[in-house]
């Protein structure tokens, strides 16, 4: 089969946000099996927007939209989608129940336009949103099913998971069950050439290296008749990747290295608190993104200054005069003077040049040292980073949650 993805909304196409719908719903379908040929963008325009699902009907046996559900003049969808496939509104209650008990909920009056997100085609299936007002739902006609969901990325990306995939499953014709093996310490490249053999030789379940920041994960998808079948496939293979990663591997179907973290030192009853100089508090901001970070993490001190390296974390000023402060001795200095300060198990210090100004012949841009202290031990590394202020800040601030997990768990 295959489908054609909508976003609607004018806001896409003058550039003032980003679809990432699209990439996540295209990752999505991909896993399903279900070819993506077509992509378009279309303003709140309704002449436009019926053109635009016409020309889809004509080609794609799934049409997938996202955005226009919300209750303004300009949210037209719905009624589009509806007048196209020949298809009555009605009134859904119990979406309007939950838009009326939200509103309530938050204790400001419900305008009467927005009941408008409770009226959907007939004898669709809705998929409630557990993440904002307004439903989606999804239908067939004429040999075509057609799938509706929000807009905003924060309701889009959890109801497509939620209830968009499931209604594809029998759609693609069985079951599709992936597992994302996340990886720090090795390049794409180098993942690649080190399963190379073993993704040549599977057809399912099959091997996809992929790239982030920073970072890398193998997703290892097998298709079955049920999930249990399907994840009977994966077990084997899932433990050979990770076998043959080796340490490199910091989880399974997890987030990312700040929820690993955050699992393991709660797990051990630890605390944690993080010096930062050159990644401005984007450790912090990490740390405290995973909710539950209270159980363990203390704070943080974005220690920019010399003056506040030396009156706050205790950094000598013998060592800055000597060394400066982008140094191993400094970072030490800095974790174990977080530590200390604000009395965690656990301290990090970093100290860098983020760049691209700053550097030196002997301190070139993207140099950084990062040092974790706990019972007394400190663990250092240098890094040198480049391509850019952000590529190092986020290396520095992943290679310092790296390093706890490496020596701290791994032990």
């Amino acid at each position: 089969m295959n489908a054609e993805l909508i976003a609607v909304g004018t806001e896409i196409l003058l550039g003032d946000i980003v679809n990432t719908d699209a990439q996540l719903i295209s990752q999505g379908l991909s896993e399903l099996g279900i070819n993506v040929f077509y992509q378009t963008v279309v303003g709140d325009n309704p002449e436009r927007l019926q053109r635009v699902i016409e020309e889809a009907r004509s080609r794609a046996d799934i049409i997938i939209t996202t955005g226009g559900l919300g209750p303004t003049l300009d949210d037209l969808t719905k009624e589009t989608l509806a007048r196209v496939f020949g298809k009555e509104m009605e009134l859904h209650q119990p979406s309007l129940d939950r838009i009326v008990g939200f509103f309530n909920k938050i204790g400001k009056p419900m305008t009467k336009n927005n009941e408008k997100q409770a009226w959907l085609p007939a004898g669709c299936t809705v998929f409630t949103n557990l993440w904002g007002t307004a439903p989606g739902c999804a239908f067939e006609a004429d040999g075509k099913h057609v799938l509706m969901l929000p807009g905003p990325p924060r309701e889009c990306n959890p109801m497509w998971k939620e209830c968009a995939m499931p209604y594809l499953y029998p759609l693609a014709g069985g079951c599709i069950v992936s597992r994302n093996i996340r990886v720090f310490g090795l390049g794409e490249s180098n993942m690649e050439t080190i399963l190379h053999d073993m993704m040549a030789s599977m057809q399912n379940p099959t091997i996809a290296p992929y790239a982030k920041t920073s970072e890398c994960f193998a997703r290892v998808t097998a298709k079955a008749e049920t999930v249990e079948q399907a994840e009977a496939l994966l077990e084997p293979v899932v433990r050979e990747v990770c076998e043959i990663l080796g340490d490199d591997v910091y989880g399974v179907d997890v987030d990312s290295l700040e929820q690993c973290v955050g699992d393991g030192l709660r797990a051990r009853g630890m605390t944690l608190a993080v010096a930062e100089s050159c990644t401005g508090g984007l450790l912090s901001k990490r740390i405290t993104d995973v909710p539950g970070c209270s159980d363990y993490y203390k704070g943080g001190v974005c220690s920019y200054s010399n003056d506040v390296k030396m009156r706050v974390l205790n950094v000598s000023a013998e060592t800055l005069e000597a060394k400066g402060a982008v140094s191993p001795e400094v970072a030490e200095q800095m974790a174990r003077g977080v530590a200390e300060a604000l009395g965690a198990d656990v301290g990090v210090g970093i100290t860098g040049i983020a760049g691209p100004d700053g550097g030196t012949e002997e301190k070139p841009a993207g140099l950084v040292y990062v040092s974790v202290y706990a019972s007394g031990r400190f663990f250092t590394r240098k890094l040198q980073g480049a391509n850019g202020r952000d590529r190092v800040r986020n290396q520095a601030a992943s290679t310092a949650l790296d390093m706890i997990r490496r020596n701290l768990f791994t032990a």
